[in-house]
């Protein structure tokens, strides 16, 4: 550590006990990442987003994989360059210091550990065919699955074994989460290949009529985008992060971390696509025509909606594997959030924006204390949000906007060190980040007021939280807050995001939809501008890459390759 740092211990990153270890290799990192993104959300994404959309869902699978993907081109370029665990909350620190990065950094840690929680509940809803883990109720006019008292037990244990499992090491959890991740791709490559030829080959599932029956996009063009942010479809890529939080523990960053992103992102649209294609040719057609829309779709016994149809179809041993996958699939993405959450309240504690032992690891190089404090917040998260289809946009929101301040640091960065090398960098210039940043503004907009309220609360939960960390316990230990900096830009895109989320509701203000297109673009070039102009001095972003850096290069030498 420089010695400027070290007469100012209160502006570095604190200096942890033991080191993170750079066990996961190209595949390793490519498969958490994949293993991540087919979670819960294809098992409910393509039901949901037909409800919504009808045929036309397709296209809200493809546009929000190209969206995604832009959002991930910017970390593509910020991970080789600081290849450091907790990256989505770490960067921003390097450019506007520790309220900019707290305050994204707080919502991204709510909202990791909140993942395992909904993937646990999306096990128990499909698991509930062979017992009474959860029950249908109805809310808002959509049938949901909540948990009951024993569904409840069987989470908490859900829960405590991702920790124990996580506990021993990146290494055990890469060996398991590899062989899960063949598994799952077996699994939905199967499904669709089985509904396709089902359905051009017998008469038991449906046709190419499908497509137009009941009408392609019967809610109009608008419902395309809206499901975007409320069916799970964006919910349904955000494992692509993995690719940032476990950076610090991947052999070769330069090499791995964009091929983990991109590689990612490009498979899974692919393959979310191609099942959206198969679930709406693989529907009977007295099915479709009994539910007389797409909005009324439904299945006899519906636990799960993919293992419905399949029953439906006389596809019995496709429902049994599915019943089966839906407990795989979604533990495995449990699994992998519950290490990411970790990694990113680690991020927090090495920021100096939380208390330091956050930031300690065990003899196996895993955050432990954080580990266990994502277990007991995740419990909390099956009190208000007992349902997927409830939790699911509060996630996709607060993630997509703490997302949002990659495409910042990247043009920030390029401002002010536009001659640093890049080993990934990104063609044309501020286009991208500005494409990028625009797009996350879009999703979370069509999350609507009803979901956004909820995360802007816990924004401001999160302020409270900062203020008391702030005023106790020894104060010459915690780093400058630099709020100067970082609420210059922050604080007027957080109120703008949100009076527009009000303001223009697409649910309750249909009527304005499209005038959000040009809202959020204005929105988008005024928070631009103002984080490209209120960055911290560059001796102060130096000293933050430095300390950054050394970090890095003290865990350069570990094992490698998994």
């Amino acid at each position: 550590m420089t010695a400027a740092t070290e007469s100012r211990p209160q502006e570095g990153f604190p200096k942890p006990a033991t080191k993170l270890k750079r066990h996961l290799g190209p595949v390793g990192l490519l498969f958490t990442a994949i293993g991540s993104i087919i979670g819960s959300g294809w098992l409910f994404g393509a039901y949901n987003a037909s409800q919504i959309a009808g045929p036309a869902a397709i296209f809200s699978w493809l546009i929000a994989g190209l969206m995604v993907l832009m959002i991930g081109l910017c970390y593509a370029e910020l991970g080789p360059m600081f290849p450091i665990s907790g990256g989505v909350v770490r960067y921003p620190h390097l450019v506007w210091g520790s309220f900019a990065s707290y305050s994204l950094g707080f919502i991204t840690w709510v909202s990791s550990a909140a993942v395992p929680a909904i993937e646990v509940m999306g096990a128990l809803t499909y698991a509930t065919k062979y017992a009474p883990f959860t029950i249908a109720q109805r809310v808002d006019n959509t049938t949901v699955h909540t948990l009951t008292p024993w569904g409840i037990v069987v989470a908490v244990v859900l829960m405590a074994v991702f920790v124990a499992i996580n506990y021993y090491g990146v290494r055990l959890f890469a060996q398991i989460n590899n062989v899960l991740v063949w598994w799952k791709l077996f699994i939905i490559l199967l499904v669709i290949a089985t509904f396709l030829i089902m359905a051009f080959g017998t008469t038991q599932m449906g046709t190419l009529n499908n497509f137009t029956s009941l009408g392609f996009a019967p809610s109009g063009t608008a419902a395309i985008f809206t499901c975007i942010a409320t069916a799970g479809i964006t919910f349904s890529f955000l494992g692509f992060r993995q690719g940032i939080e476990l950076a610090g523990e991947t052999s070769n960053p330069k090499r791995n971390i964009p091929f983990a992103i991109i590689g990612s992102v490009g498979i899974t649209a692919v393959i979310y696509a191609l099942l959206q294609v198969a679930f709406t040719m693989g529907i009977p057609e007295h099915v479709l025509q009994s539910s007389g829309s797409w909005s009324h779709l439904s299945f006899t016994n519906d636990f799960g909606p993919l293992a419905a149809l399949a029953t439906t179809g006389g596809l019995a041993w496709l429902a049994y594997l599915l019943y089966a996958d839906a407990i795989i699939s979604p533990t495995d993405t449990g699994l992998i959030y519950t290490t990411i959450a970790a990694r990113v309240s680690y991020a927090q504690g090495r920021n100096g924006n939380a208390p330091q032992w956050l930031a300690r690891t065990n003899k196996h190089g895993v955050p432990h204390w954080s580990l266990f404090l994502t277990f007991l917040v995740g419990l909390v998260m099956f009190l208000p949000f007992p349902s997927w289809q409830q939790l699911v946009g509060f996630i996709t929101s607060a993630t997509v906007l703490s997302f949002g301040s990659g495409p910042l640091v990247v043009a920030a960065l390029r401002r002010q060190m536009g001659g640093r090398v890049r080993p990934f960098r990104l063609p044309g210039g501020h286009t991208i980040p500005l494409i990028a940043f625009y797009c996350a503004n879009l999703i979370v907009f069509w999350g609507g007021w009803g979901t956004n309220s909820k995360m802007f609360i816990t924004i401001l939960l999160g302020y409270l939280v900062l203020v008391l960390f702030q005023f106790t316990g020894d104060r010459r230990s915690k780093p400058k807050l630099d709020f100067k900096a970082g609420a210059a830009w922050l604080l007027p895109w957080l109120v703008m995001v949100g009076f527009q989320s009000w303001l223009m509701d697409p649910a309750s203000h249909p009527r304005l939809f499209w005038w959000a297109f040009l809202t959020n673009a204005a929105i988008t070039v005024v928070v631009f501008v103002l984080a490209l102009n209120s960055h911290l001095p560059l001796a102060k972003v130096q000293q933050y890459i430095d300390d950054a850096e050394e970090e890095s290069r003290e865990e350069e030498g570990e094992e490698l390759a998994i």
